[in-house]
């Protein structure tokens, strides 16, 4: 009974590290350009999905959120570096402008910072 004990707690243990430490793949999914501008979905849905979307240097773009999951954590969009904070329960679909003058990264987290993503200006 003991050794059962301690394999479970092992188990639930490896399970655990590689959760939080352990590599896994993130999705990522190109813009779509129409009319030079750009827009890009991301479904909200136990996460985000893609997690990662690149977009086109100097061309307007807007990022959609698709609001699939009434998780609480999940209700907000929090991009700290352009001061945005969106609640996204408001409305299914929730848009999102995203400068594209220069080549960097926006960050993106869940309101609780639990789920992340990224915008990449390329």
């Amino acid at each position: 009974m003991r050794i059962a004990v301690i394999i479970v707690a092992l188990l639930l243990i490896t399970f655990i590290i590689w959760w939080f430490f352990g590599k896994h793949t993130e999705a990522a999914a190109n813009s779509t350009i129409v009319n030079d501008e750009q827009t890009a979905t991301i479904v909200v849905n136990g996460g985000y999905s893609p997690s990662t979307v690149i977009l086109k240097k100097g061309i307007p773009a807007q990022v959609n959120f698709d609001m699939r999951d009434s998780t609480a954590c999940l209700s907000h969009v929090v991009f700290e570096q352009l001061g945005v904070n969106k609640d996204l329960t408001k409305q299914k679909i929730t848009t999102i402008s995203i400068p594209t003058d220069k080549a960097q990264t926006f960050n993106f987290a869940c309101g609780m910072d639990m789920f992340h993503g990224k915008v990449i200006v390329k």
